[in-house]
């Protein structure tokens, strides 16, 4: 800033001789005086605004007040009478058919006169026109056609029909649990495939094709096989096969009928298979 102008300039633009006044800083020290006197009208004003508020009576401010009344209420209990079940009407009083006087046939015995009973004493005949004659002397209407048999009293017991006893030593075709190959199926098929001539039916000349021999056998209740046989032969020694691994392989586990090892006719499939060999 040149000397003769230094006099007459403010401090602001001393400090800002030379510098970038279009930066921010410049302005806003040059406007802080005016934005503090702002500051300080609208505070006062403010505080004003509050106090005068506050000096307003309460009831200018509340036009309308609702008033709540809490009043506590007694329940009564009330006891409803409680319906009674309806009894369901009585059943019908069970009429007993008319008693029919009934007079006790006595076949003729000779006897003394003083073994005679009176139940036993032969009617006249006059007497046996008008009632039945059965079996027992009993009191009642004269014989119109009406037939009333004598009620004859029971023991009241009803036996229920016996059980017929299952004999466990018969050989069964059917039972609860059969008999099973040891280590179940998938020990069956490593037994065959180890043991079972597979080639056999393509050494005789067989033709490509599935085989299946069905062999019967009985297995004890110890699990021993005897018996063994086959039911079916599709030819090219698959039957003797079938029958050769079923008689050289190991016990069986028996077959339990009501808790019981029984004897036990099993059925066993062995499938022999012929593939045709691609050239």
């Amino acid at each position: 800033m040149e000397a003769n102008k230094i006099m007459n300039a403010n401090l602001l633009d001393i400090i800002f001789d030379g510098r970038n006044k279009e930066y921010g800083a410049y302005e806003l020290r040059a406007t802080y005086e005016r934005r503090l006197t702002r500051a300080l009208i609208s505070t006062v004003m403010v505080c004003l605004l509050v106090v005068g508020i506050n000096s307003i009576p309460k009831n200018m401010l509340i036009k309308n007040e609702a008033q709540l009344y809490v009043q506590d209420v007694e329940l009564q209990d009330l006891k409803q009478e409680e319906k009674k079940p309806e009894l369901p009407p009585p059943p019908p009083p069970k009429q007993e058919p008319p008693k029919v006087e009934i007079t006790k046939f006595t076949p003729p015995v000779i006897v003394k006169d003083e073994e005679v009973q009176e139940q036993d004493e032969i009617r006249e005949v006059t007497k046996l026109e008008d009632t039945k004659i059965g079996t027992i002397n009993q009191e009642g209407a004269k014989d119109d056609g009406i037939v009333a048999p004598p009620i004859e009293k029971g023991t009241g017991i009803v036996e229920a029909p016996q059980a017929k006893e299952e004999d466990y030593d018969q050989v069964f075709t059917s039972v609860q649990i059969p008999a099973e190959f040891p280590g179940g199926f998938d020990a069956w098929n490593r037994y065959l495939e180890r043991n079972l001539n597979r080639d056999l039916p393509i050494e005789n000349g067989a033709p490509p094709g599935k085989y299946v021999v069905v062999v019967s056998f009985i297995v004890d209740k110890h699990g021993n096989i005897s018996q063994v046989k086959a039911e079916n032969d599709p030819g090219y020694g698959t039957a003797e096969e079938a029958v050769r691994i079923i008689a050289k392989g190991p016990n069986w586990k028996p077959a339990i009928q009501n808790g019981r090892n029984v004897i036990f006719r099993n059925k066993q499939n062995i499938i022999f298979m012929v593939v045709q060999e691609e050239k």
